[in-house]
């Protein structure tokens, strides 16, 4: 072979080289910059929380736990519950879940864990359910059909006041002023459970005669918080709901409004639903968990690019493989 052949085939060698340390570079720059696994490593979306407050509060009641999921980078809404009656105010939460993209996880404390049973039928959007000592009705029932069941003190602390909205009219029920601490926020020191009772929302009797239309948590994996020492909602009745509906079921000391008094057990609980994985859900109903919200593992675009830079690795090697063998016919 010639002194001039020998030097081109030389030349081609080493831009081979160079060829080939770019693919292998280009292939490490795309396996970098995959999307990085979401919150609770399954790399699905974050899913919208949304907290549906019961009767005799609002909103606010869920401040500990809002900031609570906010730190931990979810987005969270804390819609008014209107409390004028199941029908209406279910229908009022589901029209806000409409508007929601994405996967929601649906929280309800005390009545609104009826609201939220009805709200969510149907909904494919509604990964899963929280209840935080609330009512769980079945297709049929209403609270009052169930307080009868499971009696518990708040039987007697409330008092009924009439009231009037343009053509419509109804009853209200109220907390008595001196109930509100043993009752319904015992956990509380007199000071907070004085505030609850100056700023409670009442409740239209309606809320808890209307029988449930509708019971979410039959199809839509579920989890609840048992408070032992609540004297609104009977633990007993708590614990039966729970099992019914095969909940995970967390039970903590704390009285009816655990969601004030314990704030951090039940960021965790509503956590654990909104990180859970689909491995069970439908396949054995007794151990239900959140349904997947994206792709299993890593993500679409993570696989797609991580095919592409193996293909570049590749193409490297082979390169790599043509210029030795170039070098060799040199000798």
């Amino acid at each position: 072979m010639t002194g001039s052949a020998v030097h081109g085939i030389r030349r081609r060698t080493r831009r081979l080289h160079v060829a080939a340390a770019g693919c292998a570079a280009a292939a490490l720059c795309t396996v970098t910059t995959a999307p990085s696994v979401a919150d609770g490593g399954t790399g699905s979306a974050k899913p919208t929380i949304v907290l549906v407050h019961g009767a005799f509060a609002d909103g606010s009641s869920w401040n500990g736990v809002i900031e609570r999921l906010e730190r931990r980078g979810y987005t969270v809404m804390a819609p008014a519950n209107p409390l004028r009656g199941l029908y209406s105010d279910s229908a009022y939460i589901a029209s806000v879940l409409k508007s929601i993209k994405g996967p929601v996880v649906l929280a309800g404390h005390s009545y609104g864990g009826a609201v939220i049973s009805t709200a969510a039928a149907g909904n494919p959007q509604v990964k899963s359910l929280v209840y935080v000592s609330a009512l769980m009705p079945d297709v049929g029932e209403s609270g009052m059909s169930l307080s009868a069941r499971f009696p518990s003190a708040l039987g007697t602390a409330t008092t009924s006041v009439p009231y009037q909205a343009a053509s419509v009219s109804g009853t209200d029920l109220y907390l008595k002023r001196d109930k509100v601490h043993p009752v319904f926020a015992a956990c509380l020191p007199n000071s907070e459970a004085n505030l609850l009772a100056v700023t409670q929302r009442p409740a239209a009797t309606t809320a808890f005669s209307e029988k449930s239309k509708a019971a979410a948590w039959k199809d839509i994996p579920s989890w609840a918080l048992v408070g032992r020492q609540d004297m609104t909602i009977n633990p007993k009745q708590e614990r039966f709901e729970a099992k019914r509906a095969h909940s995970h079921t967390v039970e903590i000391d704390t009285c009816h409004v655990s969601l004030i008094a314990r704030p951090d057990a039940v960021a965790d609980l509503i956590f654990q639903a909104a990180t859970a994985t689909n491995t069970a859900a439908t396949t054995d109903p007794a151990h239900p968990t959140l349904a997947n919200t994206g792709t299993s593992g890593r993500s679409t675009e993570a696989i797609t690019l991580g095919g592409i830079a193996g293909a570049s690795l590749a193409v490297g090697s082979g390169v790599v493989l043509l210029g030795r063998r170039l070098r060799r016919r040199t000798h």
